[in-house]
C-alpha cells in the first residue's frame, strides 16, 4: 500500500508499506515525482527485484564526490587532475541532489549547461566519465546496489576532430629563435620522440639508457608503461644536458612547458600553436620521413588504438603506390 501526502508548501511525502519489505519513505518537490517513485518501487517489489535505496537516498552527489576524492582519486594516473575535476562538479547545483534522485534528464541538463558555457565536447565527456565511474563505485563498493547509472542513458556530446596544426615552413626555426635556452632542448626532444608534455616533464635519468638508446616511461596517459627508442638526434640532445640533483632529465614542470610555449608563440607572432601540437608534428614526421610501419610507430608514440593513427595513413599513399609498382621497402 502506498500513500502520498503534502508536507508544507513545496514538499510531498511518499510512503510505501508492503508485507515482507521494510517501509519505504521519501520526500519530493512535486506530487508527480512522488507518484513516479512509488510506481517504480512497487514494480520492483512485485518482480522480486527490489533492493533498498536507503544508502543512495541519504547520500548527496557532493558527499559521494568527496569520498571519491579521498579514496579513489589518489589511486589514478592523474590524481590531482581527477580531484580538481570532482571539486568543479561539487560546485554545481547537481551536486546537491541525492544520488538516487539523479536521472538521465538531470545529466542531460548538466551537459546542456556545460555546452552553454562554451566547454568543449571532450571536456564534458571527461566530466561524464568521472560521474559514471562514481556511480559504478557507489553501486559496487558503497552498498548502493539499487542505484542506476544515469550517465549511461544520457546522450553524450560530440567530440571535435583531433587537432591537425602542423609546423609550417620556417616556423621551427622561428620558434627556436625566440625560445629560452632551457626550453630549446625540450622543444627539439619533443619533435624527435613524439612524447607527451607530461612524459617529458617527468622523465628521469634513471629511466634513460644511453647505451641501449631507449627511454622508459613507467606511467603514461593511457595507464600503460612504454619504452621509447631514441634517435641519434634525441641522444645528442640528452648528452648535452647537465645532470639535475633531483634526477629529472629536463628539470621543468608540465605547466612550465605550456606557459613557455604560449609566450614563444606570442613573441614569434604565430597563430594557434600549442605544445601538444609538437607530438602531432613528430608523429607526422615518422610517417613521412621514416620507413617504420604503423605498429612500430604506435610502439613509439603510445597511441592506445590503431584508429588513433588512422588519420596519418594518407601520408604514405604515394609510397603504397610505389610499392604496388614493385618498389621495395626502404627505397
Amino acid at each position: 500500500m502506498a500513500s502520498i501526502r503534502k508536507r508544507g508548501q513545496y514538499q510531498w511525502e511518499a510512503r510505501i508499506r508492503r508485507k515482507g519489505f521494510p517501509i519505504q519513505c521519501k520526500t519530493f518537490e512535486t506530487k508527480a515525482l512522488a507518484e513516479e517513485w512509488v510506481q517504480e518501487v512497487e514494480l520492483e517489489m512485485r518482480r522480486g527485484a527490489f533492493v533498498s535505496r536507503k544508502e543512495a537516498e541519504q547520500i548527496t552527489l557532493h558527499e559521494a564526490l568527496e569520498w571519491y576524492i579521498e579514496e579513489y582519486a589518489p589511486k589514478l594516473a592523474e590524481p590531482v587532475r581527477q580531484a580538481n575535476r570532482a571539486r568543479a562538479i561539487q560546485r554545481r547545483t547537481l551536486s546537491k541532489r541525492f544520488m538516487a534522485a539523479i536521472r538521465g534528464k538531470d545529466i542531460s541538463t548538466f551537459i546542456k549547461e556545460r555546452e552553454a558555457e562554451g566547454v568543449s565536447g571532450n571536456t564534458i565527456r571527461l566530466d561524464l566519465a568521472l560521474l559514471s565511474r562514481l556511480f559504478e563505485i557507489a553501486r559496487t563498493d558503497w552498498g548502493m546496489e539499487s542505484l542506476s547509472n544515469p550517465v549511461k542513458i544520457a546522450t553524450k556530446p560530440k567530440v571535435a576532430k583531433g587537432r591537425t596544426r602542423r609546423l609550417m615552413h620556417g616556423e621551427e626555426e622561428l620558434l627556436l629563435e625566440h625560445s629560452p635556452a632551457r626550453f630549446k632542448p625540450v622543444f627539439l626532444f619533443a619533435l624527435e620522440t613524439a612524447m607527451r608534455r607530461e612524459e617529458i616533464a617527468s622523465l628521469k635519468w634513471e629511466n634513460v639508457n644511453i647505451r641501449r638508446r631507449i627511454a622508459h616511461l613507467p606511467e603514461t596517459k593511457n595507464g600503460e608503461s612504454r619504452t621509447v627508442p631514441l634517435s641519434s638526434r634525441a641522444l645528442d640532445i640528452l648528452e648535452s644536458l647537465p645532470r639535475n640533483i633531483n634526477g629529472s632529465v629536463f628539470g621543468v614542470s608540465s605547466d612550465y612547458l605550456t606557459r613557455t610555449m604560449m609566450k614563444i608563440v606570442k613573441k614569434a607572432e604565430l597563430e594557434d600553436l600549442r605544445f601538444r601540437d609538437l607530438r602531432h608534428e613528430a608523429t607526422n614526421r615518422f610517417f613521412e620521413e621514416t620507413d617504420l610501419d604503423v605498429m612500430e610507430i604506435r610502439e613509439i608514440t603510445g597511441h592506445k588504438t590503431m584508429q588513433m593513427l588512422a588519420r596519418y595513413s594518407h601520408l604514405r599513399s604515394s609510397r603504397l603506390a610505389d610499392r604496388l609498382a614493385g618498389a621495395r621497402r626502404g627505397i
